[in-house]
């Protein structure tokens, strides 16, 4: 896929050119650029992933790096864990280029692993540790993954996909790994206590420990790594059709490691960053803007293994001050309203980031009144390595919107004949940048269906952009609702039902009618148990226009999400009529 279009490197904020790229009619949000950032960044010379993890453990060796558990460990520690993941990977006999399959939670080994096999000149092909073996196997054959490092409590599963994939190097992980006595006590509890680990036979596997016993007897020989060759295999898509890899350069997620610290910059100065990474690093969300930026800076990763566990979760941010903190709609809506959130320190809160769905603004004003701090919500996908576009961070209220492209992105607002409209009207967000993908692994016509003829990313999310640049994400493509010819975005009743005090959450989908062609329908998750479908049908009334009315509401215990908490409207849209 095209990079980013050839432009001057340095130019100021909201400077007019002669370059029509850089012009403010072109590129209206670079008005509301923040003081100190910057049009553009330097592509050439952004380097690899490896080269931002070199540079950080020769400038803060003493400084922590991540926490998991409560222990800490500095960037010196972790660069010698490294190199011995690096060492016995070349020991295993791992060529350039070969892909490692990483299946596991916010454990101390993940950023380990990660860096090892990137050093060592793997591609790393992330795997959602709640994947089923249908799709375990799927995922290692389609990406060619020779190796894969499974945490032990999910280890029955690659042990179902065996006899369908051809994965001769298998390393069993352990939550506690590289977390001296602290860690066999953390093992003990998952294995013993919790019953978190099913039995598993797995003959031809390593223990992790032995893989750092191994890999610590040699140095590693130092690879050569190249801006353009592959770091990740990011798959994306399972929740629509079959899973698919987005071939992310180096280039492309150093350059969005870039973007990210440009526009983060003239907020964060100096200070060290302590952010609690609650979503998943196989999330690219997680991996990019929280590991890999807080490597760039030299902050510390607060690992959060299981958000779900709200307790524990709430426990944890009470044990440690922290600045900065990443989630989606669902994970800030459990936290506002955890037993015990009250008495979490926030005082050194600079920003709370969100992405991955749309953001309620019900759920940004309970944010704010129990933090102070308003969500900053952003925009990106895997294809993009992920960030495309991100609020201002030093915003005072929730603007609804996704905020501003961030330095050397373009976006594009297009119609259905692929001409862009003007500000204000509604079209297919499509971006061009150094984070877009290269292409979809093996999938050459989906990349094509994908591009555009002048080398933009077609995202599928249909948005507005507001005349200040900002812009507003009104629904997915696939996912608006035709009723009687009109257009009926799932997000805009949603948000009407979320804004009744009775509702806990809320999902918009379209169901086929004779009389319509779709109809509306409502899954409702309460937050009083009193409320029924007579009262939500009078809110929706005096809010909605008729066409976009709910025709059928559903109550439901939960709605049904991924492991970082989105929504699955598929899911639903596949659910039973009757309640």
């Amino acid at each position: 896929m095209s990079g980013a279009a050839s432009v001057p490197s340095e130019p100021k904020r909201g400077q007019d050119t002669s370059d029509p790229a850089l012009s403010i009619a072109s590129r209206p949000w670079l008005a509301s650029y923040p003081n100190g950032v910057p049009a553009e960044i330097d592509v050439a010379a952004v380097g690899t992933v490896v080269d931002i993890f070199r540079v950080s453990v020769e400038r803060y060796p003493e400084r922590p790096a991540i926490e998991s558990f409560g222990i800490r460990r500095t960037y010196g520690e972790l660069a010698r864990d490294v190199a011995a993941v690096a060492s016995w990977l070349e020991r295993s006999g791992l060529a350039k280029g070969d892909r490692v399959a990483i299946m596991l939670p916010n454990v101390a080994a993940y950023p380990v692993i990660l860096f090892g096999a990137l050093m060592a000149g793997a591609t790393i092909v992330n795997v959602n540790p709640l994947s089923t073996p249908r799709e375990l196997i799927g995922q290692l054959n389609d990406s060619g993954a020779r190796t894969i490092f499974v945490l032990e409590n999910v280890a029955c599963t690659l042990e179902a996909s065996l006899p369908a994939i051809d994965v001769p190097h298998q390393v069993i992980v352990r939550p506690g790994d590289l977390l001296g006595p602290k860690g066999v006590l953390v093992n003990l509890v998952s294995r013993y206590m919790k019953r978190a680990v099913k039995t598993f036979r797995l003959p031809a596997s390593v223990t992790f420990a032995e893989v750092m016993r191994l890999g610590r007897l040699t140095p590693p020989a130092r690879v050569t790594i190249d801006p353009e060759d592959v770091a990740f295999l990011q798959y994306t898509g399972g929740t629509t059709g079959t899973a698919k890899g987005a071939i992310l350069t180096h280039r492309n997620v150093a350059a969005n490691v870039s973007q990210i610290e440009a526009w983060s910059l003239p907020t964060l100065g100096s200070q060290a960053q302590i952010m609690v990474t609650a979503l998943p690093l196989y999330h690219v969300f997680a991996l990019t803007a929280c590991c890999l930026l807080m490597i760039r800076l030299g902050g510390c990763q607060l690992l959060v293994a299981n958000p779900r566990d709200l307790k524990g979760f709430v426990r944890t941010l009470r044990t440690r001050p922290f600045t900065c903190l990443s989630g989606v709609n669902t994970l800030y809506n459990a936290l506002a309203h955890a037993p015990g959130i009250g008495s979490v320190d926030f005082s050194r809160l600079v920003f709370s980031v969100a992405g991955g769905m749309a953001t309620q603004r019900s759920v940004a004003e309970a944010w704010k009144v129990l933090t102070g701090r308003p969500i900053v919500e952003g925009y990106g996908l895997s294809e993009t390595s992920p960030v495309v576009t991100v609020n201002r961070l030093d915003l005072q209220d929730f603007t609804g919107t996704i905020g501003y492209p961030i330095p050397s992105t373009e976006v594009s607002i297009r119609d259905s004949e692929d001409r862009a409209v003007e500000l204000g009207r509604a079209g297919e967000l499509c971006v061009r940048g150094p984070q877009v993908m290269r292409g979809y692994w093996r999938r050459p016509e989906e990349t094509a269906s994908v591009t555009t003829s002048d080398g933009f990313f077609r995202t599928g999310d249909i948005a507005v952009m507001e005349p200040d640049g900002a812009i507003r994400i009104v629904d997915r493509l696939k996912d608006m609702i035709l009723v009687s010819g009109f257009n009926v975005y799932p997000s805009d009743v949603e948000a009407v039902i979320a804004d009744h005090s009775g509702v806990a959450e809320v999902a918009v989908v379209g169901e086929p009618s004779d009389t319509t062609g779709e109809r509306v329908v409502a899954y409702v998750v309460r937050q009083d148990a009193t409320l029924d479908a007579a009262v939500l049908t009078a809110w929706c009334r005096e809010r909605l226009a008729g066409y976009k009315m709910p025709r059928r509401i559903a109550f439901r215990d939960e709605l049904p999400k991924t492991n970082v908490g989105k929504v699955l409207r598929r899911a639903l849209r596949n659910s039973p009529a009757a309640d």
